[in-house]
């Protein structure tokens, strides 16, 4: 159970891996009353792949995280990562893009939310050859890139990325980074 305060944040918890190709089954109904039971409020979730937008007491989030990944995995026998996100934060990801910024399609846009800022070193070591025509660009926490031919033919994977930087992320298309501003905001 999450401490119960009197001021809280609005945030987006991102999961990764779940419901994809029938595997890491997670209903999203299962998962919006797992974070109720914790402690949240205005829990709604948004598509299948693991989008929870909520409000917490200030302060909550990590436990939080620790809750809901044993919870996950008590009952479904796999533990997927978790990163957190504030409309601030992604309000900044909107505003940042320089593959959109540089007038790409938004359908060839993604990102790739990451759970720590990566070391400089291991992002110059990253390859930007690794899967012509896509591109990538790191900018603190998110990795935007811009897939022309789509995300399913990409060697810009979630494993790539988290081998090369010691870290965990999750992605995301552009549409649905806008809609869960806006359903963050809304």
């Amino acid at each position: 159970m999450v401490n119960s305060g009197k001021t809280t944040d609005t945030y987006v918890a991102l999961l990764r891996g779940i419901n994809v190709g029938g595997k890491n089954k997670l209903p999203m109904k299962d998962l919006a009353e797992m974070f109720a039971a914790a402690g949240c409020k205005e829990v709604r979730t948004f598509i299948q792949s693991g989008n929870v937008i909520f409000r917490c007491p200030r302060g909550a989030s990590a436990r939080l995280l620790e809750v809901i990944s044993a919870k996950i995995a008590a009952r479904f026998g796999h533990k997927p990562p978790i990163l957190l996100r504030t409309p601030e934060q992604l309000e900044h990801v909107l505003r940042n893009n320089p593959f959109l910024k540089a007038g790409a399609p938004e359908e060839e846009l993604h990102v790739l939310f990451l759970a720590d800022m990566p070391a400089a070193a291991r992002v110059k070591e990253l390859d930007p050859d690794r899967s012509p025509p896509d591109e990538f660009e790191v900018r603190g926490q998110e990795i935007y890139l811009r897939l022309p031919n789509g995300a399913a033919d990409s060697k810009l994977t979630n494993a790539y990325f988290d081998s090369k930087l010691a870290t965990c992320c999750t992605s995301r298309n552009w549409r649905t980074v806008n809609k869960l501003l806006e359903l963050m905001r809304g």
